[in-house]
């Protein structure tokens, strides 16, 4: 069964004037996994959830549309500085980034896993190119078959992802950061990396090593370059994530 997935991050001696280069620094190691340095959106929440944004900002990133303040406003330092301008003990930010994931066909991060033969995909972008710079590797991540052939595209495709990445003043939520951490980065559901279709084979696991390989990647980037003292990677059931991943790399044959 599909299941939230976060990862928790806490900074030692951490106050609320070190949060928005807290955000930037974490949002940076994305960027470089991602591919893609800017922010879709932004939002500051009051209080908790429940509460509507006091702030909120959707950016126009189409790379067909000219530069403008708004293209250019979305740049990671840029969309931070803007949200944090008033930093409040009891606020919650919220920036949204994307990247792209492999999903079988006819599954994206809005429909999920499902028999049908009606989705239509959307044209491919030259994957081998573009997964070249989303992991910081010595080697490249090898791919099962180059674009254009039938095991590779008629069957899988990279999909845009949205990733949440969240950071909490101390009183935001009754204090909620012990438990959420003082930044916490959704990644939404975790079906790219445990999809739980019975029959699985060889080329399939090898699009769900390159998801688990990108989410690796930025877990570590984080731990080596945002100085946090600790970090947790867990599902919102409570399921050890480690042991799903193992069950699902190893359900081949």
């Amino acid at each position: 069964m599909a299941d939230q997935l976060y990862l928790s991050l806490w900074f030692p001696n951490f106050r609320l004037e070190s949060l928005p280069q807290a955000l930037v620094g974490v949002m940076r190691q994305f960027a470089i996994i991602a591919g893609d340095k800017r922010v879709a959106a932004a939002s500051a929440y009051p209080i908790d959830f429940t509460e509507s944004p006091t702030y909120q900002r959707i950016y126009v990133n189409d790379e067909r549309a000219a530069e403008s303040p708004d293209t250019a406003a979305s740049a990671i330092e840029l969309a931070v500085a803007e949200a944090t301008e008033q930093l409040h003990e009891d606020m919650a930010y919220e920036f949204e980034m994307t990247w792209h994931l492999w999903y079988p066909e006819g599954s994206s991060p809005s429909n999920p896993p499902r028999p049908s033969d009606d989705d239509e995909d959307p044209d491919d972008e030259d994957l081998e190119d573009s997964f070249d710079d989303v992991a910081p590797r010595k080697t490249p991540i090898p791919f099962p078959g180059q674009p254009g052939s039938p095991a590779l595209d008629s069957l899988w495709k990279r999909h845009p992802a949205t990733v949440r990445i969240l950071g909490f003043g101390p009183e935001f939520d009754q204090s909620g950061y012990a438990q959420n951490g003082h930044i916490r980065v959704d990644f939404g559901l975790d079906t790219p990396w445990t999809l739980e279709d019975a029959s699985v084979d060889e080329a399939a696991t090898k699009h769900i090593q390159q998801n688990v390989e990108m989410l690796l990647a930025f877990t570590l980037l984080v731990e080596k370059q945002c100085s946090i003292s600790s970090r947790l990677l867990w599902t919102e059931s409570g399921e050890p994530l480690a042991e799903k991943l193992i069950a699902r790399l190893q359900k081949v044959h």
